[in-house]
C-alpha cells in the first residue's frame, strides 16, 4: 500500500527508529519520464508530485534529481500535535536547524519561515540558523505532518562534468547516473558497460559503490575512459573488446547504442549488439536515439519499461528490458 495514500488515524506518534522516508525531488520537464523510472526503481514507489514516500533507504546523492531525504520520526495530524510531538526528538546535545520542506503541500517563504519558528521552538536543543551540526525536516505529506532527522543530497555527478576527455554525443553525467540507477536499483549488483565510451556511466557508478566493468571497441574510447577514470582516482576497469565477443555473466548492463555520423549500424549489426547484451545479463538497459522495439523482441528480451529524454529536438529512448537468455 502507497504511504502517500493511507489514511492517518489521527493519534501522534513518536519513534527514534525512523518509520519511512519521505524524498524530495524535482526535475526538468524534459527529464520527467527519465525521473518518474528512476525513482520508482530505486524507492518501489510511484512518485507523488515533488516527493516519493518509501520504506527504502537510500542517500539523497544516489538520485541526480531528489533534493532531501526527511527520516520519519514523528507523525501528527495536525500542527498543535505536531508541537508537542517534536519535544521527543533527540538532538544529542547538537545544535539543529529546522526546515519545512514541500511535499505534498507546498508553502511561500514566508510561511515556511513562520512554520520553523513554530515548532522548532518546541524542539530540545540549541537552533544554530548557519553552520547547525543537525538538520531536522518536516513536511506534511500523506495525510499527515511528518518531521525528523533531514539530509540534504550533494550534487555528486555535477563534479563529474570536470573530467579531461570528452564526447559531443556522451550521455550527460545526470542521465548517465540515472541510467545506472534504472539498471542497478541494488548497489550490490554486477554491472557491465560494452560499449563505454569515455566512461561517463563507469565514474557514475563506482562514485555509488557499484561493481562495474567497461569495454569498447574503440581503443582512443577505451584511452579516454582511462584517463577520465585516473582524473578521479578511480580503477582502471576498461578493457579493448567488441561487445560481440564478450563472454560471462552480470546482474545488469547498459547499453547506450552508437548513433553519430562514424558509428552508423545496420539492421544487422545492431540486432548482433542486442542479441549479446541478452546473453551478458538478465537485466538490460538499452538507449538509442531511434525507436527500436521490434529489434529488441527480435533479440529475444522482454521490454518493461520505455521512457523519453528530450533536449530541444532530440531524442532519446531508454527500455528497461529482462532478458531470458
Amino acid at each position: 500500500m502507497s504511504y502517500s495514500n493511507r489514511e492517518f488515524t489521527g493519534e501522534p506518534t513518536f519513534g527514534e527508529e525512523p518509520s519511512g522516508y519521505i524524498y524530495t525531488y524535482a526535475c526538468h520537464e524534459d527529464e520527467e519520464e527519465l525521473c518518474t523510472l528512476e525513482l520508482r526503481c530505486l524507492l518501489e514507489q510511484q512518485p507523488e508530485p515533488l516527493y516519493v514516500e518509501s520504506n527504502r533507504a537510500i542517500p539523497p546523492e544516489r538520485s541526480p534529481f531528489i533534493h532531501y531525504r526527511l527520516d520519519i520520526q514523528c507523525e501528527a495530524a495536525n500542527l498543535e500535535q505536531l508541537e508537542q510531538i517534536v519535544k521527543q526528538l533527540d538532538t544529542n546535545d547538537q545544535t539543529f536547524k529546522l526546515i519545512c520542506l514541500d511535499a505534498a503541500q507546498t508553502f511561500t517563504y514566508e510561511e515556511k519561515r513562520q512554520l520553523e519558528r513554530r515548532i522548532g521552538m518546541h524542539i530540545v536543543g540549541k537552533a544554530q540558523m548557519k553552520q547547525p551540526q543537525q538538520l531536522i525536516g518536516m513536511a506534511y505529506a500523506g495525510g499527515r505532518w511528518v518531521a525528523g532527522s533531514c539530509y540534504s543530497s550533494e550534487p555528486v555527478w555535477l563534479h563529474h562534468n570536470d573530467k579531461p576527455r570528452h564526447y559531443s554525443t556522451a550521455l550527460s553525467t545526470r542521465v548517465a547516473r540515472a541510467a545506472v540507477n534504472i539498471a542497478v536499483p541494488d548497489p550490490a549488483a554486477s554491472l557491465i558497460d560494452p560499449c563505454c565510451g569515455i566512461g561517463t556511466v563507469l565514474i557514475e557508478a563506482l562514485s555509488m559503490g557499484i561493481t562495474v566493468t567497461g569495454y569498447d571497441l574503440n581503443p582512443l574510447a577505451v584511452q579516454g575512459a582511462r584517463e577520465n577514470l585516473a582524473f578521479y582516482d578511480m580503477p582502471d576497469i576498461v578493457r579493448l573488446a567488441d561487445l560481440r565477443e564478450l563472454k560471462g555473466r552480470y546482474d545488469a548492463l547498459i547499453l547506450d547504442l552508437p548513433y553519430n555520423l562514424c558509428s552508423v549500424l545496420n539492421e544487422q549489426e545492431r540486432l548482433d549488439m542486442l542479441v549479446s547484451a541478452a546473453r551478458l545479463a538478465g537485466r538490460v538497459l538499452i538507449i538509442s536515439t531511434e525507436a527500436i522495439d521490434s529489434s529488441i523482441r527480435a533479440a529475444g528480451m522482454q521490454i518493461h519499461e520505455v521512457c523519453h529524454i528530450r533536449k530541444g529536438h532530440f531524442t532519446r529512448y531508454l527500455w528497461l528490458c529482462e532478458s531470458a537468455v
